[in-house]
């Protein structure tokens, strides 16, 4: 098998964190994640996306936000503007 290494210059907290990161996601170490997603990005078998966690809500909320789709589709604090106008008084009030 033909090989080169990879050198790539990090700071040892960042080395840390993701080896961390890499064990908990089943990887033997931070190697073999590097080089998972190196193969897999070479045979362009995969998407890169950046997503942010999803945040949860306090069960408060949940309920809040529960009351206000009720409300929502009951129809009660609606209010459909009748021309533009309308609409215009109704974001100044």
């Amino acid at each position: 098998m033909d090989t080169t290494n990879l050198q790539i210059p990090i700071r040892r907290d960042l080395k840390i964190a993701a080896t961390e990161a890499a064990l908990e996601q089943g990887f033997s170490s931070l190697q073999e994640a590097v080089r998972v997603f190196i193969n897999k990005m070479a045979k362009k078998t995969i998407d890169v996306v950046f997503t942010p966690r999803t945040i949860k809500l306090s069960p408060k909320a949940i309920k809040r936000y529960n009351r206000i789709s009720e409300d929502i589709e009951k129809g009660i604090g609606i209010y459909e503007a009748k021309d533009v106008d309308d609409l215009m008084r109704q974001l100044n009030s």
